[in-house]
């Protein structure tokens, strides 16, 4: 066997970090079966491989009997005491039957072996390179599309952006770039699988963190995401430290942190909100931009009747009840909208309340 071979073998194992001793193993496995299969036997064999000399040797094993009735399994004492005097019956010898042509057939095998090693090689390097970038958000070329997925180019391979995760409002085109929430990353026997998308809730989490640094280094707190991709999204911050304005941090000088990230989302709307531990607060600030006349807990139910100002009933609730719906999602209380006219009249509020007892003002913090 040319020594090429294990010259080719060393040059895998230092630039692809394909183990040379597992390869020797495939190659030894994929001998034995060639040889079985080219010379039609059932022999148990084995093949010896020398890396100095690049010689290789196929080896039958064969039982010590009294009376040989199958040659390619056994071999007569007499014929195996030439061999060594000190065999006795029922011992294991080891006979060359390596062929004379047999080395074609060894570079072929050896050819695929490499081969599909190499194969297998790459496709763990990239599956252990992308699978830790789940739920990371990642920029791509889109390659193409078909009815089912976007193909977008991470690099070394192309991630699926299925039609369910493709947002609504988008319009997408080959060679856009994009940047894309990772959902799922798996290894299948055709190599790694990775799933991407656009209307995940983790894709504007991970990009406030990118463009937030106050949330990048924990300064400030992401508590939650609610999101109806391509329209509008809720996301809910804090700050352990008083002194910082967690809304203020996220929305920046005039505007241009949260701008980015609308611009990146082709619009969206997203209204950012002070987390509480305080339901009435929390389920206050998550209204916004409507204000809040009172919030009544039912703690057992984890639900609330929110009480609006009659002539902000319509933006409460929002448009198709959206702004209700995302405010919900984001607190995870359950919120009964009710003008002031309908909670008086229910008896939830007595005619003296005033707005002025409102949480309008914490909608202004």
């Amino acid at each position: 066997m040319s020594s090429e071979l294990f010259d080719a073998m060393n040059y895998l194992e230092k630039e692809k970090g394909i183990d040379k001793g597992l390869l020797l193993e495939a190659l030894e496995a994929a001998l034995i079966s060639a040889y079985k299969k080219n010379f039609n036997s059932a022999t148990n064999v084995r093949v010896d491989i020398n890396e100095d000399s690049g010689s290789m040797h196929v080896y039958a094993r064969k039982v010590i009997v009294e009376e040989v009735m199958d040659e390619n399994q056994e071999i007569s004492l007499e014929e195996a005491k030439q061999i060594n005097p000190n065999y006795e019956l029922e011992d294991v010898i080891e006979v060359e039957v390596t062929p004379m042509d047999f080395g074609r057939i060894a570079a072929q095998a050896a050819k695929q072996v490499v081969t599909q090693r190499v194969r297998e090689a790459e496709r763990g390097v990239i599956y252990g390179e992308y699978v830790d970038r789940e739920e990371d958000v990642m920029t791509g070329i889109i390659q193409r599309m078909d009815p089912r997925f976007i193909y977008v180019n991470l690099g070394k391979i192309e991630a699926r952006l299925p039609e369910g995760e493709q947002m609504p409002t988008e319009t997408y085109n080959v060679h856009d770039r994009l940047k894309v929430f990772v959902t799922k990353v798996e290894n299948t026997n055709k190599g790694p699988h990775i799933y991407v998308s656009r209307t995940h809730p983790g894709l504007l989490k991970r990009l406030f963190e990118m463009e937030v640094p106050e949330i990048f280094d924990g300064t400030v707190e992401i508590r939650s995401v609610a999101r109806e991709a391509g329209d509008r999204s809720k996301i809910s911050v804090h700050a352990p430290d008083p002194e910082i304005d967690p809304v203020g941090s996220c929305v920046g000088q005039r505007g241009q942190r949260v701008q980015a990230i609308v611009d990146e989302l082709k619009g969206e709307k997203i209204d950012i909100v002070q987390w509480s531990e305080d339901p009435v607060v929390y389920v206050s600030n998550a209204l916004s931009p409507s204000k809040v006349v009172e919030v009544l807990v039912d703690e057992e139910d984890k639900a609330t009747t929110v009480v609006v100002p009659d002539y902000q009933l319509s933006l409460a609730i929002g448009k198709r009840g959206q702004n209700a719906r995302l405010a919900a999602k984001l607190t995870g209380w359950k919120i009964d909208i009710k003008s002031e006219s309908e909670a008086r009249e229910e008896g939830l509020l007595s005619e003296d309340d005033d707005e002025e007892v409102a949480y309008s003002d914490l909608e202004e913090d």
